[in-house]
């Protein structure tokens, strides 16, 4: 089963089409006379497509296990033709398409189960995705070039006893968000190499400065005291996405300072310096936080 421990919660909706078929104008009758055998068609094939939703996991191996938070199926009815929705909606780290599609299909099923014994002519057409929304479908595309600087503070990386890692894998999760690197520094945990190598960053307009480490609690963790004097703008919305994906994996990112806030246009962040906790923190404000750029621009905000 696929991976999706890194991803992040959010609101996903999905809705399905199924497409049922009569050979008779009388099944239509007898379905909205409710008078067909079987029972109610449409209130026992709802019934049926929320345990077909529900049974998803169950039967297709790959498919995660997800809270379904909202279910609603309608019926459209043209001349032979039953047009069955599925609409599905989720807070979760991956899409409900696959199960409102199978909650579609079952519905469909159970028609065509219902009504054989009056109609021997019923197909089940079409089954597909009408629309889905959240995750990948909604996240920020870069329009523009986004350039960033990235600074190690490190004592034992800038003396060459440790190679950097955070810094690299950093470089790689931006790149892949269309980020464009433009420095690359390991600077020792010093106060005045931080405020010197942030102004340089800002003179030359850099959008994102990143500074991975020094965001503990040791005694040479200077970034946060180094950076915050000169912030104009805090994001505290930002800093608390990522202590809260964070704390989701480890109890120990309560003790992390990471910092994010603006500079004229320019957003500078602060992030703890171990691999794990530089890239968790990356991944639970990116690539949304790149809106940013567009709200600093006059754009409204998304919904």
């Amino acid at each position: 089963m696929v991976d999706i421990t890194h991803k992040k919660n959010t609101l996903r909706i999905a809705t399905a089409e199924a497409l049922l078929i009569v050979s008779k104008e009388t099944t239509i009758k007898a379905i909205l006379n409710k008078t067909v055998p079987k029972g109610d068609v449409f209130e026992m094939s709802r019934a049926a497509g929320l345990l077909g939703v529900k049974k998803t996991p169950e039967l297709l191996p790959d498919c995660h296990p997800l809270p379904i938070e909202y279910a609603g199926f309608e019926f459209e009815i043209n001349d032979l033709e039953i047009k069955i929705l599925c609409t599905l909606k989720t807070i979760y780290k991956t899409g409900v398409e696959v199960e409102a599609m199978h909650g579609a299909s079952i519905v469909a099923l159970n028609m065509y189960d219902m009504l054989k014994p009056l109609d021997k002519g019923i197909e089940i057409s079409t089954i597909r995705l009408v629309s889905k929304k959240g995750g990948k479908t909604d996240r920020h595309s870069v329009k523009e070039e986004i350039s960033c600087a990235v600074m190690v503070c490190s004592d034992t990386v800038s003396k060459g006893e440790k190679k950097d890692k955070a810094g690299k894998e950093a470089i790689k999760a931006l790149e892949n968000w269309g980020v464009e690197i433009v420095d690359y520094q390991v600077i020792p945990d010093e106060i005045d190499q931080i405020h010197s190598n942030l102004k340089k960053q800002i003179e030359a307009n850099a959008s994102i400065i990143l500074f991975i480490g020094g965001t503990g609690l040791s005694p040479r963790d200077h970034t946060p005291e180094a950076i915050m004097p000169l912030l104009e703008k805090r994001i505290p919305g930002l800093e608390e996405a990522i202590r809260k994906y964070g704390q989701d994996r480890t109890p120990y990112a309560s003790l992390s300072r990471s910092v994010v806030g603006l500079i004229g246009n320019s957003l500078v962040m602060a992030l703890p310096g171990s691999t794990n906790g530089a890239i968790e923190s990356l991944n639970a404000v990116f690539p949304e936080a790149l809106h940013l750029f567009d709200i600093l621009k006059g754009a409204q905000h998304k919904k």
